[in-house]
């Protein structure tokens, strides 16, 4: 029993040393970032330094720059209203429209699921143009809300084929039990569907936040205006000017916008990992 344990235990000890040259490719970005943000401008310049490490004392004159000399905090309060709004819309319909992929029969039910896929395939870049005439349209130009409103076209068919996979791992059973007893299609949804399938909305809620978060190339086209656009766009239009690379403040910007991704993938991660691995199972 004694060298059994012993040979268990060793077993795992190689297994987690095998994941430390993967941890550590995933961790250097955000190091190397970190490690940029506290060094003086002078440290940065300097050809003589070593680029990993600290060598003349860390600053926090890069965080202060982009705190208090730039719309940072503006441009941060821009992406969290324009996330949180197109997450909660893009998750409501996604579900709906997952639900009854994975549930209702219908005519073209299968090409409907390949077709939303497709959709979610299309780049972004082939987008923008009709969609800028779109947004014209609709009078948003230079407006934080034409981005509430293209955000989805690409969230919505990403929540609804990450959702069909997950929704089919629900038993059918439980929702016909429910409306044997007298639930409609909707509250058996609400009631018993949804309450299961909560590892799956968190999964999406997830993808969907970070990909909103994330995106340059909308944010750019329809915003413009220090007050309108977001931090993913502001911090690279006014750090970057011309051949002059504020390198501190961009690091310290990329810093700061990477804590709320981290900090939901922190406190959701459990959810995140079995809503995933249960649709891809399926």
């Amino acid at each position: 029993m004694i060298g059994y344990g012993r040979r268990r235990l060793a077993r795992k000890v190689l297994v987690h040393l095998a994941l430390v040259p993967f941890l550590a490719f995933a961790l250097f970005p955000f190091f190397y970032m970190a490690v940029t943000s506290l060094k003086t401008d002078r440290e940065l310049y300097d050809r003589q330094a070593v680029p990993l490490l600290i060598s003349q004392g860390p600053t926090i004159e890069h965080y202060t720059k982009l705190l208090w000399e730039t719309a940072f905090l503006t441009w941060t309060k821009n992406s969290l209203l324009v996330t949180l709004i197109s997450t909660t819309v893009s998750l409501v319909i996604g579900t709906i429209a997952a639900y009854a992929l994975a549930r209702l029969k219908f005519p073209g039910v299968g090409s409907f699921g390949t077709g939303i896929f497709v959709t979610y395939l299309v780049p972004t870049s082939l987008l923008f143009l009709p969609l800028a005439q779109v947004v014209n349209w609709l009078g948003l130009g230079d407006s934080k809300w034409s981005l509430v409103v293209t955000y989805p076209t690409f969230l919505v068919p990403f929540c609804t084929w990450l959702l069909m996979g997950y929704f089919r791992t629900v038993p059918k059973e439980v929702e016909e039990c429910a409306m044997v007893d007298g639930a409609t299609r909707l509250q058996a949804l609400i009631r018993i569907v949804l309450p299961i399938a909560v590892p799956g909305l968190v999964c999406a809620a997830l993808f969907a936040f970070t990909l909103s978060w994330n995106e340059f190339i909308y944010a750019l086209t329809f915003t413009s205006s220090s007050e309108e656009i977001t931090a993913s766009v502001g911090v690279t239009s006014e750090l970057i000017r011309g051949d002059i690379y504020y390198w501190g403040s961009l690091m310290a910007g990329a810093v700061l916008g990477s804590v709320p991704i981290v900090i939901l993938y922190v406190f959701f991660l459990d959810y995140y990992v079995s809503g995933l691995t249960a649709g891809a199972v399926k």
